[in-house]
């Protein structure tokens, strides 16, 4: 393939910098194929927006089919990509990630790329054929909302050409700021998109951050992240609980499609079966040769990494034969393909490029729930529509993860210091350490078996799960939730405590400490978007105006000073 290169047509833009940025969406990008360079990044819009050269030859080789003959007329998919550089989050951003689900946060490590690519016959231009692809890129792994949103804005851009993008940003610089828990109406090029933002309680708000205009417009009711997980397993249903253990404990995986839509559909799909559960490791929806870590990949001397990756090409048919975990999909729903699928040995590789099934030597922990399993072939049979059947499947994992959280989550939540041992003048005290021997211990009278009817060995899985991406990342982030919790404790007993007793004999030194050491907490609540009841705040700076008066007056002027100084 010819080498990448940008073409600078980025429109000029009136508007301050700061006006045209959004906490939705990162940019829109055009991507098209030049004779001279290749695919090459025709527009950044707003033009405002940065991106390195790294990441602009990644997303145009991302934006266009591994084998465009095969993906005549308008093709939709999505990608995610490692930023070179870490992006900065906007206030906004952080406020959102302290109260939504982890596994629906802003990331400002990577960026999500929803591509709509069109490829049709041209024979006015020199290759025959029109390629262009239109990319939205976000921090927000909101999947299902912004393939809408993708599907919306591009049909208009390859009609009216850059007004369609200027007029969609328009739109998108009138939707709501994010808030977790809200429903929202995000207004784009005549219809309304309405979404639910969720909570980290999954509970959702009765009231709406944004309503709809009073006049009317088509609604869409869309779904921030649900695929249509039925269709996306329905070759291989009957594999599902071994999927969901691979999942769970982070094991690399490959799949392979014959589409880049169905290939990101999967993989997403995937990485959803252990919802509520954020996946830790990496992912790739869709992955191609040209990829910067290729290399690591395709190599036989390391052993995989933690990582889904979603492939197309057949050039990996052979070159993946080493990972462990290949997943063979197909794409098209036939009555006797789920019946036939079974899981085969890494022997069996070599039918690869034909029979769908889940090729590896992993032997589950837990057997399948077969009562499941009989339903939706049963649905199948009957023509149960797919989203009764994308229902059920999601329902069954959601509450198979629950089952296998449920005894960690009440295990941490005994590692927490007692409110009493809590002191105002000392440092927060930190949770008690984790001990894998003490929980696996516990299981015998408070584990998944008061929840779940499923057999196995439950101990094995655990096991696994602690040598995993997967619990590190859930551990360091309850760890954290429980220092958090810990120093707003602590600052409500400071606020609570009679401070004149506290101020009886103690140097000069030791109160201009403990002020500064107030204010460092207070500030760094704030910095992390700790929640802290405005009436503590309020006490807080009364005590600490009452430590103030009791100095000097040249320690007086200047604590007044950092503190005018700190606003």
């Amino acid at each position: 393939m010819a080498e990448q290169g940008a073409i600078d047509t980025n429109p000029k833009h009136d508007k301050p910098a700061e006006e045209m940025l959004s906490d939705w969406i990162h940019c829109i990008c055009v991507v098209t194929f030049d004779l001279e360079f290749g695919q090459a990044m025709e527009m950044v819009y707003p033009n405002n927006v940065k991106l390195s050269e790294e990441d602009k030859t990644n997303l145009c080789y991302l934006a266009f089919p591994d084998s465009n003959s095969g993906c005549m007329g308008d093709t939709q998919f999505h990608v995610k990509i490692k930023c070179s550089q870490p992006l900065n989050l906007s206030q906004r951003h952080i406020n959102y990630n302290t109260k939504c689900p982890v596994f629906l946060q802003a990331d400002h490590r990577c960026l999500y790329g929803f591509v709509f690519f069109r490829q049709i016959k041209d024979l006015s231009l020199p290759r025959g054929y029109f390629q262009k692809s239109v990319i939205i890129l976000s921090q927000l792994p909101f999947i299902s909302l912004f393939t809408e949103v993708c599907g919306t804005i591009a049909p208009e851009y390859f009609k009216h050409g850059i007004t369609g993008i200027e007029v969609a940003w328009h739109d998108i610089k009138q939707w709501p700021d994010l808030y977790a828990g809200e429903t929202v109406s995000l207004p784009l090029l005549g219809i309304v998109l309405q979404a639910q933002l969720m909570c980290d309680n999954n509970k959702i708000s009765s009231s709406s951050n944004s309503m709809v205009p009073d006049y009317q417009l088509p609604v869409v009711v869309s779904s921030l992240y649900e695929l249509n997980t039925f269709g996306c397993f329905s070759s291989i249903v009957s594999q599902m609980h071994l999927l969901w253990e691979l999942v769970l404990t982070t094991e690399p995986i490959v799949v392979m499609a014959s589409s880049p839509t169905y290939s990101s559909q999967v993989v997403q799909a995937l990485v959803s079966l252990i919802v509520p559960l954020a996946y830790y490791g990496d992912y790739r929806p869709y992955f191609t040769i040209h990829d910067n870590e290729f290399k690591e990949y395709m190599s036989k001397t390391l052993n995989p990494p933690p990582i889904i990756l979603g492939v197309t090409n057949p050039y990996f048919t052979k070159t993946l034969q080493h990972w462990p975990h290949i997943v063979r999909v197909t794409d098209t729903l036939k009555k006797d393909t789920t019946n036939k699928s079974k899981v085969r040995k890494g022997s069996n590789l070599k039918i690869l490029d034909a029979k769908p099934g889940v090729y590896t030597e992993y032997k589950p922990f837990l057997y399948k729930d077969k009562s499941i399993v009989k339903k939706l072939l049963r649905g199948m049979q009957t023509k149960r529509p797919e989203e009764v059947q994308s229902a059920l499947l999601r329902r069954h994992f959601l509450e198979l993860t629950q089952s296998f959280m449920i005894p960690l989550e009440r295990y941490m939540s005994s590692l927490m210091p007692l409110q009493r041992n809590i002191s105002p003048f000392k440092a927060a005290p930190k949770p008690w350490p984790f001990n894998p021997d003490n929980f696996l211990a516990s299981l015998e009278y408070a584990g998944p078996q008061l929840t779940c009817g499923i057999k196995g060995d439950w101990k094995g899985l655990y096991k696994q799960f602690f040598r995993s991406p997967n619990f590190n990342g859930w551990y360091n982030i309850r760890y954290k939730g429980m220092m958090m919790k810990l120093q707003i404790l602590q600052i409500e007993a400071l606020s609570s405590v009679d401070i004149n007793n506290w101020l009886e004999g103690k140097q000069e030194v030791e109160i201009v400490d403990m002020i500064l050491k107030i204010r460092q907490k207070l500030d760094e609540c704030e910095s992390k978007g700790y929640q802290i009841n405005k009436r503590i705040k309020d006490q807080l700076k009364v005590k600490m105006d009452d430590i103030i008066c009791s100095l000097p007056d040249d320690l007086k002027n200047v604590l007044s000073n950092k503190k005018l100084s700190s606003r």
